[in-house]
This record gives structure tokens, sequence and C-alpha cells, in this order.
């Protein structure tokens, strides 16, 4: 079994998610998992003004992936940051040139899971995953998500991301928050879970 964790990060904290999402996917026996990045598709002035340009720096030496590396996959975990309550445009954009592999059916059956991060505790975690979730539908996917098993998600003891529908973190406004040991777990479970059932549905 094969495992793609695919993200888009800005500053990093996605990063870190899809590499505890990794770990937690290499759990399962017999899975090969690949880590691999969207490019980013906003110029270099933009992303000096954001601050971005040095904190990309640490997930540089991460392959870009292509198209072509979804349809190798059994599972293939997607990170993204949210935009405004959706997917960040530069997944959209990669996802956007799979016309070709949705029109011969090439997802069809594989197993898809998203993870997300926002600036605010409400800053449309949610509505990011559920609004991807309809374009894997579209692809013919088995969506899984992040159960209430993973007891991390529950009580009111700390500032944390996470919902059934996937792991999560929240940055903070300047991006000074990184991921919690908490919404690493969460990430690590899900990677888990989802290779368990991509696991079981390849045999």
């Amino acid at each position: 079994m094969k495992t793609l964790v695919l993200f888009y990060s800005t500053y990093g904290h996605i990063w870190k998610m899809a590499e505890a999402a990794a770990e937690g996917a290499r759990e399962v026996s017999g899975n090969e998992v690949v880590v691999k990045r969207v490019a980013e598709t906003l110029p270099l002035e933009v992303l000096q003004k954001m601050g971005a340009v040095d904190a990309q720096k640490q997930f540089a030496h991460v392959p870009v992936a292509d198209v072509s590396d979804l349809e190798s996959a059994d599972l293939i975990l997607f990170g993204v940051p949210t935009r405004f309550g959706v997917m960040a445009a530069q997944m959209k954009t990669f996802l956007d040139s799979t016309g070709g592999i949705w029109a011969r059916g090439g997802l069809v059956g594989k197993v898809g899971s998203v993870f997300t991060s926002s600036a605010t505790q409400h800053g449309g975690q949610e509505s990011t995953i559920l609004s991807f979730h309809t374009l894997l539908l579209h692809h013919g996917m088995v969506i899984v998500g992040l159960p209430y098993a993973f007891t991390g998600q529950t009580g009111v003891d700390e500032i944390k991301g996470g919902s059934p529908y996937g792991a999560s973190t929240i940055a903070g406004g300047d991006g000074s928050r990184q991921p919690s040991a908490t919404e690493l777990s969460a990430a690590r479970y899900q990677g888990k879970h989802a290779a368990s059932i991509a696991s079981k549905l390849s045999k």
C-alpha cells in the first residue's frame, strides 16, 4: 500500500501537521508513505511582504508533487490552510488540474482525508475541510475523518483544533502559535486511522 501526504503550507504549520500525519500512517504495516508539497503560486515580492520566505525554507527540501502522484497512492492525506473558510488557492489550483484523472476515474475508491489550520479558533477550519470533501466526492474517493475515538478533540481544558471532520491547528493572528502536542497527536491519529482503512480496502 502507498500513502501520499500532500500539503500546502505558508508558514510551516501545515507542514508540521503533515509530518505528524505521515508518522501515524507509517505505523500501519506494509505502508509506503511519501510526503510531497504543492508548489507555491504567490510572487516572491508578495511572500516577502507576508514574511513567509524564511518560513518556507524549513520545508523547501520536500519534493513538489505532480498530479500523477495522486493515482499512484491508495490513500491521500491532504493538508491545507484555510483562506476565508475554504482551502488555500495553491491547493485548489493543483487540484483544478486533475480533470484528466477525474475523466478516467483515477481516484475512484481511493481514501482521502483532510487536515487544516487557521489563524483564529473559529477561522473556518470545519468549512474548509467540509468543502474539500465535496471535491473528493466528485473524484469518487472514500472520505475518512478524525473519529471521536481520538478523545483529545473533546474537553475545554486548552485551546485546540480538531473536529470529527479532521485534525486542525490554530496558528494565531501573527502565526507565532505552533501546533500543540494535542493537535499533532490528532494528525498522527488521523494518519494511522485513514491508513488502516485504506489498507483494508486495498486488500
